[in-house]
């Protein structure tokens, strides 16, 4: 009985999110057509949380004392599941852009959203023309005071640790001069599972980090910033992880 009560009510909570989804979506798409999504935060800030709110999420953000609020950066946290934009750009107080797969730009309607938006490729192939275009559109967000989200692991989680940062954004951070601030989303697991269907509502807790510097750090001390950032952004969700084994 217990079973059948949580299928329902996952069910409901796909469909009430869902249609809002698609009903604010064509909205935000009506409105970019003639206001500069880059230039107005709070509707798409509004339409994420609300996802959140529909589908069961208690937020909960907590910020370290360390943490520069007014510095445009480059944010790197851990990957769990197809929510993770909608949590961290409703946890982080800034005008906050991500990283995006190239070919998702060639997809029709939602690759010029996409674009209109201000979001950056990555191109799959890492061409020399596709990862200099990124370099190009990266430096240009953040001279633009606009800070950038990476997920570092390059793709999700599927049994809830965090995987191995990769190199690139840790070397683009440094050669901008940008800091970086690791973010560990806590609960995302517990709450969805890449590769499942199940919802179970629950509290979702983002932890900003102490804001870190990139300036004077040379390519030997590349591997070491990001082996640092690792252990900071996977420590919360290790904790997590073991406590609950116990």
């Amino acid at each position: 009985m217990k079973n059948l009560y949580l299928t329902f009510r996952a069910a409901i909570l796909w469909a009430i999110s869902g249609i809002h989804f698609v009903v604010v979506c064509l909205f935000l798409m009506l409105l970019a057509v003639f206001v500069d999504p880059r230039k107005n935060d709070w509707p798409q800030r509004l339409f994420f949380r609300n996802i959140l709110r529909l589908i069961g999420v208690k937020l909960e953000v907590r910020r370290s004392a360390g943490f520069d609020p007014a510095r445009t950066s480059i944010f790197i946290a851990n990957h769990v599941n197809i929510f993770d934009p909608f949590v961290v750009y409703s946890a982080i107080p800034q005008f906050l852009r991500g990283f995006e797969l190239e070919s998702h730009f060639t997809i029709p309607v939602y690759g010029w959203l996409m674009k209109r938006f201000g979001n950056v490729p990555v191109p799959a192939d890492s061409s020399r023309a596709g990862l200099e275009e990124m370099i190009r559109r990266s430096k240009h967000a953040i001279d633009s005071g606009i800070s950038l989200i990476a997920f570092a692991e390059g793709s999700r989680t599927r049994d809830g640790h965090v995987g191995p940062f990769r190199k690139g954004i840790f070397r683009i951070a440094r050669n901008f001069g940008c800091p970086i601030v690791p973010v560990s989303m806590v609960g995302s697991f517990e709450f969805f599972r890449t590769g499942h269907w199940m919802i179970h509502p629950g509290r979702i807790i983002v932890y900003l980090h102490d804001t870190i510097e990139t300036k004077g750090i040379d390519r030997a001390g590349l591997d070491d910033l990001r082996l640092r950032v690792f252990e900071i952004v996977s420590k919360p969700v290790e904790d997590v992880l073991r406590n609950a084994k116990q």
